[in-house]
């Protein structure tokens, strides 16, 4: 008896997808470049689910037809790589499985490739990490909807599962599944970002301990705001080694893999702001730059003869960081699905948002209670042109916003830096503005170089001539 699938690249998250595999049932053939990976996994995990396979030949043919071929390898080269070795093994109609943090372009040029050739293709967004992988992770599957037919059964057994739904959906054509993973992951930066900054507010100017905290962040978890990322907060807030709090022995530079600079060069080239999350990546960058952090801090003074007195007690001033958190948490979302919403006219998909929304309710890391609020929100109205200007979002917003002004002012007066949460404010602002300060940039921009501009009294495009009219 064949196997229903096979996983390629035994790593943590290979690993654990396959025995998430096996434990729902499946037959799986496994391999992995290193023999002794093999061997390893056998040893500790094995069992009659489990195939050991050592060379491709033997792992191709181990497969049931249609084959569904698994990889789980490093992006880029490795995946062309390992296409073309399979190449020769596979028939037509068989199926490539690309799990990885693919870059979606690649992901399309790839499916273009073994179109050609009668071979299915299917980039495949995951999150979860670790646990994820192996217990039920957030599943985005984007690519030849035939060839996902073949394996929607796996997927959505092995997904995680939020109100009893699979967090596991077909998204659409080629490249959308690994793009709206991309975007997840973008989403991912803002929110640690801007928990970061709370903590931030929270320790530096009202003076909370690690135990004031974890205690915040566990009421917090029981509120709007209750998701993995801040259950997971407070659970660091608590944990000591050697009598001393962990958290503090941590030096603060922060690293990043990559997908969020890929979330921001795509916003860039679709003209697409994202400001919150922007601002979580150059917190990235800026963290890294810890000597001169140090060095900064003793030549640039705060501007401020002291610290400021906002006026408040602390247990207010808690409330204020937590609708600034959620308001902002509702921004960054709002940027991520308008960035979706601008991509599948550029790229040709149909993506349905209430159902993706959905998708992030388990599984992955930016699992929240208030994505069934943002589910609800795209599926009962059409035609939204941002999150933020639903009928429950609009209330939200409306409803903290003044705390939201008043907590972001407090941390400028005591100079502390909270650039997502301020981008956050000045995307609600610039939203709202509807006449802004942009005719000037058109009118310099028709002086100096003949752009032309439109005018609120007649139609179509006008160039005056600014110099002779300045000379006259």
């Amino acid at each position: 008896m064949k196997s229903n699938i096979g996983v390629i690249g035994l790593s943590v998250m290979g690993m654990n997808l396959a025995l998430n595999m096996a434990d729902n049932g499946y037959k799986v053939s496994i391999f992995n470049r290193t023999s002794s990976v093999v061997d390893k996994v056998m040893k500790e995990h094995g069992n009659d689910k489990l195939i050991p396979t050592y060379n491709l030949r033997d792992f191709v043919n181990s497969l049931e037809k249609p084959r569904r071929v698994f990889l789980m390898v490093k992006s880029g080269a490795p995946v062309d790589m390992l296409i073309e070795q399979l190449l020769d093994l596979l028939d037509e109609k068989d199926i490539i499985i690309d799990g990885g943090n693919s870059y979606f372009k690649d992901t399309i040029r790839r499916r273009n490739y073994l179109k050609e050739k009668n071979i299915y293709f299917l980039g495949v967004g995951i999150s979860g990490g670790e646990e994820g992988a192996r217990f039920g992770p957030a599943i985005m599957p984007g690519g030849d909807k035939e060839a996902y037919s073949y394996v929607s059964e796996i997927f959505e057994k092995i997904s995680a599962k939020a109100y009893g739904e699979p967090c596991c959906k077909y998204i659409s054509k080629d490249g959308a599944g690994h793009y709206v993973k991309m975007v997840h992951n973008g989403i991912e930066y803002a929110d640690m970002q801007l928990i970061a900054e709370s903590y931030t507010l929270l320790k530096k100017i009202a003076g909370f301990t690690n135990e004031d905290l974890y205690k915040i962040f566990e009421k917090w978890n029981n509120t709007e705001l209750e998701s993995y990322l801040i259950e997971i907060t407070g659970n660091i807030f608590k944990v000591k080694e050697e009598n001393r709090y962990l958290l503090d022995m941590i030096v603060d530079k922060a690293s990043q893999k990559g997908t969020g600079k890929w979330t921001n060069l795509e916003a860039i080239d679709l003209g697409v702001d994202i400001s919150v999350i922007t601002a979580a990546l150059n917190g990235r960058f800026m963290s890294n730059l810890k000597d001169e952090r140090i060095k900064a801090e003793k030549i640039i003074e705060a501007g401020v003869n002291e610290v400021a007195d906002s006026g408040i007690k602390k247990e207010e001033f808690a409330e204020l960081v937590k609708n600034a958190l959620y308001v902002s948490k509702i921004v960054s979302y709002a940027q991520g699905f308008k960035l979706l919403s601008v991509a599948q006219k550029e790229y040709g998909w149909t993506l349905n948002f209430s159902e993706i929304a959905k998708i992030f309710r388990g599984g992955c890391i930016i699992r929240a209670k208030f994505l069934n609020d943002i589910s609800d929100a795209f599926k009962n109205e059409e035609s939204i042109d941002n999150l933020m200007f639903t009928k429950f979002f609009a209330n939200e917003i409306n409803t903290r916003l003044a705390d939201f002004r008043k907590l972001v002012s407090i941390a400028v007066q005591n100079g502390v830096a909270v650039s997502a949460m301020t981008s956050a404010l000045e995307y609600i602002d610039t939203y709202r503005t509807a006449q802004s300060g942009a005719n000037l940039i058109q009118a310099q921009r028709d002086y100096f170089g003949a752009h032309t501009f439109e005018r609120v009294d007649k139609e179509g495009s006008y160039h005056f001539d600014w110099i002779a009219k300045e000379e006259n």
